[in-house]
């Protein structure tokens, strides 16, 4: 199996690059919306020091995205691949989030559906951690077919432990939809 953690796929609406380094000025300049993290386990995320925490983590992941609104080449937002398991045929994608100018229009679908189908070139199940209070996540995910199977505490790079849902989508299922 050769997953390609930062694969470029597009489609009308989005386009799906990795991110670099010298992407972070341009993301934080979304990610410093209060609004955009007052649901997620994370709540200051907004603030640059604890998002210069999250981005290098991005980063060091080797799976992160940039993504950018094609018509304009604004940026939407970011998310990644992660915890990619050969033996169990799963990858995690996660740490997405979308400026609010995009809420409600189709881009986190579209981000999503376009990296579940290339996961699911190479994996047989994709999992998704959501916060517990996340419940715009939790619906979103609900969206696009993803079933609660489990919760669990995770401590982000030295952040508090928060609790979190697990949910998973099953590339069978993905494909009947």
């Amino acid at each position: 199996m050769h997953f390609d953690l930062q694969p470029t796929p597009e489609d009308d609406l989005i386009k799906i690059v990795p991110l670099k380094e010298t992407d972070f000025e341009a993301v934080f300049a979304v990610a410093s919306d209060p609004l955009l993290w007052e649901q997620h386990p994370n709540k200051d995320r907004y603030q640059r020091e604890v998002f210069q925490n999250f981005f290098k983590g991005a980063i060091e992941s080797h799976g992160a995205f940039i993504v950018y609104e094609k018509e304009t080449g604004e940026i939407v937002g970011s998310s990644r691949y992660y915890d990619l398991n050969e033996a169990n045929r799963s990858v995690a994608i996660g740490y997405t989030f979308v400026g609010r100018k995009f809420w409600g229009k189709g881009h986190n679908r579209s981000l999503k559906t376009l990296m579940l189908n290339y996961a699911f070139r190479f994996v047989d199940k994709v999992i998704l951690h959501i916060g517990a209070t996340n419940f715009r996540s939790q619906k979103a995910a609900e969206k696009l077919g993803a079933i609660k199977t489990g919760e669990f505490e995770v401590a982000y790079y030295g952040e508090p432990v928060k609790p979190n849902f697990i949910y998973q989508i099953d590339k069978a299922k993905w494909a009947a939809r």
